[in-house]
C-alpha cells in the first residue's frame, strides 16, 4: 500500500493496526504526517517494508515495531524522532536495511546489533548517538554504514577491518580519536570512506594503498601527521581524495590518481610539498653517496664564505642609503596561497560578476561564487573601493587571517589586488549562512544542529581570544557572518572590523562600526573594544539561534531589549520564547528539550551582562556549552 508524496497533512491513527495482516508493503513518504508512530502498527505482522520517511513524526521509535518479524526494510529517516533505539529491534530475524537518519535519536547503539546478521545497510547519520558497539564490526556481510554527524566517541578498533563486503563507510563529523587501524587495508571492496571532522591522530596507514576498489577517501580535518603513503598512487579507481587541514608533511605523491587532484585536496597542511600549487620539495639525494658527502664537505665552507661576503655587501649598500631596490609587496603567506590569481580569471570565474553568482552583499562589498577553469569553486569577496574604509577593511582581513588557522574559521585561499581592484578568495560554503537557516522559508535546524553550530562558533572565538599569540577581537559577530559548509559545520567569517590587541593590551578605542543589536554597550557608547565585546555578541547570537528573534525585531523598543525579554521570560514561561519549530508539547522529550534550551539561554545571559567584567570569557563559555550538550545527550 502506498500513498507517497500526497499532502495528507494529518496524524496516523492507532486504528492503522486494524488493516489486513496480509499487508506486505506500507509507504507514506513525504505526506506531511505529524505526531507519533501509532503503537498499533505492530499488528501488521506480515509487513516486510515500512517506509515513513520525509514527514514530521515525533516521539520515539515504538517497541511494537519489534513484532514485525518479517520486516526487511525500515525507513523512518528525515523526521523528528527522538529517544533511544529499542533493543528489541535486534530480534528481527530478516531485517536487511535500517534508515533512521536525520532524526534526533539519542543514546547508545544497542550492543546486540551484531546479532542482526541479515543487516546489509545501516543509515543512522545525523542523530545524537554516542557510541559504536564492538559487535557492529562482526557484521561481515554489511554493505553500507553511515554513522556520520553524531556524537560518537572512542577509537576505531582493529576489528574495523572485518567488514569483508562493505562498500561505504561514513563516520565523519563525530568525536572519534586514536589512530586509523592498519587493518583498514583489508576492506578490499570499500568504495567510499569518510573519517573527516574527527580527532584522529597518527599517520595514514600504508595499507590504505591495498584498497583496490577505493574511489573516494576523505580524511580531512583531523590531527593526522606523517607523510601521504606513495602506495596510494597504485589506486587506479581513486577519484576523490581529501586530507586537507591535518598536520601532514613531506612530498605529495605525483603519479596515478594524484595527477588529477587539485590543491584543495591537500590545503591546510603547512609542511606538505610538491604538487604544482605547493612549494617544491627539497631534495636530499646528496646524502646518498660518498661522492655527495665529499662534495658536502667542500661546498659547506664555500657557501658559508659566500654568504659572509654577501652579508658584507648588503651591509655596505644599506649604509650607503641605497633606496633603489624595490621592496616586495606584502602578500598572504605561502601556506594559505595558491598560484597568483589575475583579475581576468576572477572575472571569468564569476561570469563578469553576474548577479546569478552573487552570494551576498555587506558594508564593504559583495561576495560571489566563482568557478575557475580548473574546476575549483571559491567564494570571492570583492571590495567596493568607492566606500570609505574599504581599503582598511581589506588590509585588516589580510592581516588577521595571515597566520590564523582553525577548523571553524573561514579560510582565505589567496587574494587578487591591483590599484583599482581588491578581492579575497575564500573557502566556499555551500550551505550559506546561519542567518539564512534561521530566518528563511524552507530551512530548519534541529536542536543538536543549533547546539553544534554554537559550539563551532565558541571554538573559533576561544582560539581567537586565547589560542594565538596576538589577541584577535572579531568585533562584528552575527548570524550572517557564520557560514555553514556541506556538513553544517559553522565557520566564523568577515574579519573586516577585527582588532588585533598587542601584548598586555586588553582594550582598544575605535569608532563604532559593528551591527546594531549585537554590539556590547561599552562598544556602542564610547568605542571600547575588548574580548568581552565578542562574548556579548556571541550571547545575543545564541539567544537569536534558539528563539528565532532578531535583536532588532520591531518588538524590541523603548525599555524592552532582546536580553531583558529573555531574562524576564526564562523564569516565568521559557516555552513561550523558544523557537516553536524546536518544541512540540506532545513530544515525550519536551521537558528535556525545555531544560536544555533554558540552560543555553542562561549561559547567553551570563555572556551579555551590562558590566564587561561580569561576563564569562570564551574558555568558560565553550566548556559550559559543551557540558550542556553532553547533559542533553545523556538523558
Amino acid at each position: 500500500m502506498g500513498f507517497g508524496d500526497n499532502p495528507l497533512n494529518g496524524v496516523l491513527p492507532d486504528s492503522i493496526g486494524n488493516l489486513s495482516t496480509s499487508l506486505e508493503q506500507f509507504y507514506l513518504d513525504h505526506c506531511e504526517i505529524r505526531g507519533q508512530i501509532p503503537l498499533g502498527i505492530g499488528n501488521l505482522s506480515n509487513l516486510f517494508i515500512l517506509s515513513l520517511h520525509g514527514n514530521e513524526l515525533t516521539g520515539s521509535v515504538p517497541r511494537t515495531l519489534c513484532n514485525l518479524h518479517n520486516l526487511q526494510i525500515l525507513g523512518l529517516d528525515d523526521n523528528r524522532l527522538s529517544g533511544p533505539l529499542p533493543e528489541c529491534l535486534c530480534k528481527l530475524p530478516v531485517l536487511g536495511e535500517v534508515d533512521l537518519s536525520y532524526n534526533q535519536i539519542s543514546g547508545q547503539i544497542p550492543d546486540c546489533i551484531g546479532n542482526i546478521t541479515s543487516l546489509r545497510v545501516i543509515y543512522l547519520n545525523s542523530n545524537r548517538l554516542t557510541n559504536i558497539p564492538m559487535s557492529l564490526w562482526s557484521l561481515k556481510d554489511l554493505l553500507k554504514l553511515d554513522l556520520s554527524n553524531n556524537s560518537l566517541v572512542g577509537s576505531l578498533p582493529p576489528d574495523f577491518g572485518n567488514l569483508n563486503h562493505i562498500i561505504l563507510i561514513d563516520l565523519s563529523r563525530n568525536h572519534l580519536s586514536g589512530s586509523i587501524p592498519s587493518m583498514v587495508g583489508d576492506l578490499q571492496s570499500l568504495i567510499y570512506l569518510s573519517l573527516a571532522y574527527n580527532e584522529l591522530q597518527g599517520s595514514i596507514p600504508e595499507s590504505l594503498g591495498k584498497m583496490i576498489s577505493l574511489e573516494s577517501a576523505n580524511l580531512s580535518n583531523n590531527i593526522l601527521s606523517g607523510t601521504i603513503p606513495k602506495l596510494l598512487e597504485s589506486l587506479r579507481y581513486l577519484k576523490d581524495f581529501n586530507v586537507s587541514f591535518n598536520r601532514l608533511e613531506g612530498e605529495i605523491p605525483s603519479k596515478g590518481p594524484f595527477l588529477n587532484f587539485t590543491s584543495q585536496s591537500f590545503m591546510g597542511n603547512e609542511e606538505l610539498c610538491g604538487n604544482l600549487l605547493f612549494r617544491p620539495c627539497m631534495t636530499r639525494s646528496f646524502h646518498q653517496s660518498r661522492r655527495s658527502k665529499l662534495l658536502l664537505i667542500i661546498l659547506v665552507p664555500l657557501v658559508a664564505s659566500l654568504m659572509a661576503l654577501a652579508s658584507i655587501v648588503v651591509f655596505m649598500l644599506r649604509r650607503s642609503g641605497n633606496r633603489n631596490v624595490p621592496t616586495q609587496a606584502k602578500s598572504l603567506p605561502a601556506r594559505t596561497t595558491l598560484s597568483r590569481i589575475s583579475y581576468i580569471e576572477v572575472e571569468r570565474a564569476t561570469q563578469g560578476f553576474d548577479q546569478c553568482n552573487l552570494l551576498g552583499s555587506g558594508g564593504y562589498g559583495s561576495v560571489y561564487k566563482g568557478i575557475f577553469a580548473n574546476g575549483m569553486v571559491w567564494a570571492i569577496k570583492v571590495f567596493n573601493l568607492q566606500i570609505e574604509g574599504a581599503f582598511k577593511s581589506f588590509d585588516s582581513e589580510c592581516e588577521v587571517l595571515r597566520n590564523l588557522r582553525h577548523r571553524n574559521l573561514t579560510k582565505v585561499i589567496t587574494s587578487c589586488t591591483n590599484l583599482d581592484f581588491k578581492a579575497l578568495l575564500l573557502e566556499y560554503m555551500p550551505n550559506g549562512s546561519l542567518e539564512q537557516w534561521l530566518h528563511s522559508d524552507g530551512y530548519f535546524l534541529n536542536m543538536i544542529q543549533r547546539l553544534d553550530i554554537m559550539i563551532d562558533v565558541a571554538s573559533a572565538l576561544e582560539y581567537l581570544h586565547h589560542g594565538y599569540a596576538t589577541v584577535v577581537v572579531h568585533s562584528d559577530l552575527k548570524p550572517s557572518n557564520v557560514l555553514l559548509d556541506e556538513r553544517l559545520i559553522g565557520h566564523v567569517s568577515d574579519f573586516g572590523l577585527a582588532k588585533l590587541l598587542g601584548e598586555g593590551e586588553s582594550i582598544a578605542h575605535t569608532r563604532t562600526l559593528a551591527t546594531m543589536g549585537y554590539i556590547a554597550p561599552e562598544y556602542g557608547t564610547v568605542g571600547l573594544v575588548s574580548r568581552r565585546c565578542d562574548v556579548y555578541s556571541y550571547g545575543i547570537m545564541v539567544m537569536e539561534t534558539f528563539t528565532r528573534k532578531r535583536p532588532y525585531d520591531e518588538m524590541f523598543k523603548e525599555n524592552l531589549s532582546m536580553r531583558s525579554w529573555v531574562y524576564n521570560s526564562l523564569r516565568a514561561a521559557p516555552e513561550e520564547i523558544i523557537d516553536v519549530t524546536l518544541m512540540e508539547p506532545e513530544e515525550i522529550d519536551f521537558q528535556k528539550k525545555l531544560l536544555c534550551v533554558s540552560s543555553i539561554l542562561e549561559l547567553a545571559l551570563h555572556c551579555t551582562t551590562e558590566t564587561p567584567n561580569e561576563r564569562l570569557n570564551m574558555k568558560e563559555v565553550l566548556a559550559n556549552i559543551k557540558k550542556i550538550k553532553l547533559e542533553f545527550l545523556r538523558k
